[in-house]
């Protein structure tokens, strides 16, 4: 905590970070303002009611930031970006092309964001079309004429574009992950109306299950932090090398291994895709087609929150996007390379290709038991909630741990500017 207070002390006395922390808390104004302006021809009043009864609703509320019960110009929210990317990374294993603009450094990385941004775009189309099909059925909105349709689609779809320009400005100009923080911020400007929802409708015989149910979130949030945190220390030798009159190398030195090295992005592909077959399901009851009609029954039943398909789906969905992420962002084989190049080795492993494997082999145990664990707190408000029987507070550990993660990863970010601005400094000097 106070690493924490100092490092926040510093940042706001230093002129070039304060000038970032500022121009993301802007953006964060610009967020909840345009998360308040609602689409045309919606009864604001009788949606709110659909997701009060309505727990699958509720929680894709949560993750748009409350611009979806509110119906905002940004009710899609990031959702349409994030399958998007979850479609480009699957593309790149198939296609080589998409796998060589990855390591073409920061040139590389901006042609698949820019595919990713124009995959977003048919994306939020046929989600907006989906989430008309379900305001119709529902009787929320009246039936559209083709212009007010096409005029609805292009809102909506407008919408999650300039969401994804505000991400995308606040990784440039701001501090962290854009769309971590956009996302982050949805999550806490909803915390308020959540724990109202509680205490209004939470009875005396209640405080004992509100008692365990906050220990059991205090200790939820200390594990993440210590998993987030926690590292497998690699040690690596470098021989001695002599190059003219002067001689490098001899110096021992550890490589760390992060428990989970994905961080909170397995968790927010696995959001998106759970909650598909719910959104296709709604699409289906909403035709005049009674076979569409009995499927879409047939899977609210199957992916009902409360359910097992749900859970098992999303705890499995979790643990496979903690593995591929973990191989896109670390790949045992270069590191390995790039020690070899460098004269270093592991004690008692031959440098090449046998360090890759003893690398991978490592990283796949430590992986599991973090994969493990981001799926148990992914299931977190289900298991919470058959212990305490408390139902009104839908945000669970899933949402915890997007928050947790978030503020450690920006913290970081945080330091990492202050640490930069430092270096150039002494360069200056």
């Amino acid at each position: 905590m106070d690493r924490f207070l100092t490092t926040l002390k510093q940042a706001v006395r230093t002129p070039e970070v304060r000038q970032k922390l500022l121009f993301t808390a802007g953006i964060f104004i610009v967020f909840r303002l345009f998360a308040h302006i609602p689409v045309a021809g919606v009864n604001v009043a009788q949606l709110k009611n659909l997701f009060s009864q309505n727990q699958f609703l509720g929680l894709l509320d949560i993750f748009s930031g409350g611009t979806l019960a509110n119906f905002s110009i940004m009710a899609l929210g990031l959702n349409p970006y994030i399958n998007a990317s979850i479609i480009i990374q699957l593309l790149s294993m198939v296609f080589p092309k998409l796998e060589e603009m990855q390591k073409e450094g920061d040139a590389g990385r901006k042609k698949i964001n820019q595919y990713t941004r124009l995959l977003t775009v048919p994306l939020s189309v046929l989600q907006a079309i989906g989430m008309y099909a379900l305001l119709r059925s529902q009787s929320i909105i009246t039936t559209l004429d083709p212009l007010q349709l096409v005029a609805f689609i292009l809102t909506m779809t407008a919408g999650t574009m300039f969401l994804v320009w505000l991400g995308e400005l606040i990784t440039e100009k701001g501090v962290g992950n854009g769309i971590s923080i956009l996302i982050f911020a949805g999550i806490v400007g909803q915390l308020p109306v959540l724990f109202g929802q509680t205490v209004t409708t939470i009875s005396s015989e209640d405080i004992m299950n509100m008692v365990i149910f906050a220990v059991m979130g205090l200790f939820v949030i200390s594990a993440i932090i210590v998993v987030n945190e926690a590292t497998r220390q690699i040690t690596i030798f470098y021989a001695k090398r002599v190059r003219g009159n002067k001689m490098y190398g001899g110096q021992q030195t550890h490589l760390p291994l992060r428990l989970n090295q994905a961080g909170v992005i397995p968790i927010i592909f696995a959001v998106s895709l759970v909650l598909m077959p719910s959104l296709i399901a709604n699409f289906f009851t909403a035709t005049k087609n009674p076979a569409l009609i009995d499927i879409g029954q047939n899977m609210v039943t199957w992916f009902n929150p409360d359910g097992l398909t749900y859970n098992l789906l999303y705890f499995a969905l979790v643990i496979v996007f903690t593995f591929f992420y973990t191989t896109v962002v670390f790949n045992p084989k270069k590191i390995s390379e790039e020690i070899q190049k460098q004269g270093g080795f592991i004690p008692g492993i031959r440098p090449g290709t046998p360090t890759a494997k003893y690398l991978s082999y490592i990283l796949n145990r430590i992986t599991l038991v973090g994969a493990i664990f981001l799926g148990l707190v992914a299931i977190f408000p289900v298991i919470a909630q058959s212990i305490t029987g408390v139902k009104t507070i839908l945000l669970g550990g899933t949402g915890v741990l997007i928050v947790v993660s978030v503020v450690l990863e920006t913290f970081k970010a945080i330091e990492a500017n202050l640490v930069m601005r430092n270096y150039e400094g002494f360069l200056k000097k």
